[in-house]
């Protein structure tokens, strides 16, 4: 469960006994909920100065074994910690930058990160502000190299528990606590726009569902909300996922409003065979299963092939699923339709992914534009002419959306540019662009608070090939 200031009291609860991460040795690792704290550290050091990803540490059987030790209730903790670390960067660098007079010798790294895991517990976790401040204490007398800056994090954290709001108040805006890469290339795409595309990466994404039926009676049984797009919504969502009514019999999966938008985009799909053609982890497949479709789901991964099977069975729904490397791939028949929602950067899911920003590169971009271009080519001989190619990505850069689609056009004579028609996106036709393919941002869907709305980072176009 992940916690923020404003739960109710409930959902607080006392820690227990954690296991020690392996790295600690000092007696002062048995102190309960130090571990959590320390791991917490390790791992946004990892994120912010070495670009490792998150998914791949907090991955249940393969992350990281510090994270793997501890008790379910502190691997929460931690994930909570770190997304609130980075959703919240600019707010608590501001603050850190104002407390701490004097700039922090070199070498004392992980006192940094010791001070913005105690920050971002003080500033807007549900932990009581004196245990915060307690066990960063302990963490840093626990760390050989911070040890002795344990009064110096005593008293900066102190103060900014007495002083909170003052620093909220005067915190930087959230673009300026992205990396500067990242946020060089928001305001270069987006201009004004970039602030309020930040500002929606900072809040925490709401949960987000696709219905196979009757989507306004399961908005009002789930107390949400169902968007214009079609979307259910829960602005809040307390427990698992799974106890949720509608889950064990396949009522619905969980989706971003954003990501079941392209399979929308092809309009009817009952009885069309459609090839979905980097399918995993299922919830494009699914769509189109639901719609009627004879689906092929292809992907490289046997691991998520099993989890995207696993997925069809808990929702009653059928798909022929093949693993194999798409650029190989040949049906025996071609398709009528395929969808690729190609492989990138995940830039625009930054709300559910905070790392992403700090682990991606341009360089990577560009590596995978490529890649892009050289799965559409292939996709183009998928499908039968008169056919219809959905391509999508869920990056908010041009060069893995716009520049893809216009290379494959200018590349290949056969596909045309089938516009998006307005109706096919009720309430978002400010995703639709100029020439007719589909460009979402964070900041869209926008409601007050913040955190009601917002949507995932996508990229869609909708292409024919010739008769």
């Amino acid at each position: 469960m992940v916690l923020s200031r404003g739960a109710p009291a409930s959902a607080r609860s006392s820690r227990p006994q954690t296991a020690r991460p392996p790295q600690a040795t000092n007696n002062a690792s048995a102190k309960p909920g130090l571990a959590a704290r320390q791991v917490a550290g390790r791992l946004l050091a990892a994120v912010v100065d070495r670009q490792v990803s998150l998914d791949g540490m907090l991955n249940a059987t393969g992350g990281n074994a510090a994270y793997l030790a501890l008790s379910n209730a502190d691997r929460a903790l931690v994930r909570a910690i770190l997304a609130t670390a980075l959703r919240r960067r600019a707010a608590i660098e501001t603050a850190l930058r104002h407390l701490v007079e004097r700039p922090l010798p070199e070498g004392a790294r992980s006192l940094h990160f010791i001070l913005c895991v105690g920050a971002a517990q003080i500033l807007y976790l549900d932990v009581p502000d004196h245990s915060a401040v307690d066990l960063a204490v302990a963490q840093a007398h626990d760390d050989p190299r911070g040890r002795r800056f344990a009064k110096l994090v005593n008293a900066v954290l102190r103060r900014l528990s007495r002083e909170k709001d003052v620093h909220l108040a005067k915190a930087d805006p959230p673009l300026q606590g992205l990396p500067d890469w990242f946020r060089d290339r928001l305001v270069s795409i987006y201009g004004s726009k970039a602030d309020a595309i930040a500002a929606m990466m900072a809040e925490p994404p709401t949960l987000d569902l696709t219905v196979r039926r009757d989507a306004e009676t399961w908005a009002e049984r789930l107390d949400a909300e169902c968007l214009p797009t079609g979307t259910v919504r829960l602005v809040e969502q307390t427990g698992s996922v799974a106890d949720m009514p509608g889950f064990a019999e396949g009522a619905w999966w969980v989706q971003d409003a954003a990501a079941a938008l392209p399979v929308k985009l092809f309009g009817p799909l009952e009885g069309m065979r459609v090839g979905d053609l980097c399918a995993a982890p299922g919830g494009k497949t699914a769509q189109l299963a639901a719609a009627g479709a004879r689906v092929t789901a292809i992907d490289r991964s046997a691991n998520r092939l099993v989890r995207l099977r696993e997925n069809l069975a808990r929702l009653g729904l059928e798909a022929e699923c093949v693993q194999a490397d798409l650029l190989a791939y040949t049906p025996e028949t071609l398709f009528d339709a395929v969808l690729l929602d190609a492989p990138c950067s995940s830039t625009g899911t930054a709300r559910r992914h905070p790392d992403v920003p700090f682990t991606k590169s341009p360089a990577e971009i560009e590596k995978l534009a490529d890649l892009q271009l050289r799965l559409l080519s292939h996709a183009a001989g998928l499908v039968r002419p008169g056919g219809y190619i959905v391509y999508s990505t869920c990056s908010l850069d041009p060069r893995e959306g716009e520049d893809v689609v216009a290379r494959a056009l200018s590349d290949d004579e056969r596909l045309s540019r089938v516009p998006v028609a307005e109706a096919t996106l009720p309430g978002l036709a400010e995703a639709i662009q100029a020439d007719g393919s589909v460009r979402t941002t964070p900041a869209m869907l926008e409601r007050v608070p913040a955190r009601v709305g917002g949507l995932d980072g996508f990229y869609a176009a909708v292409l024919r090939r010739a008769g």
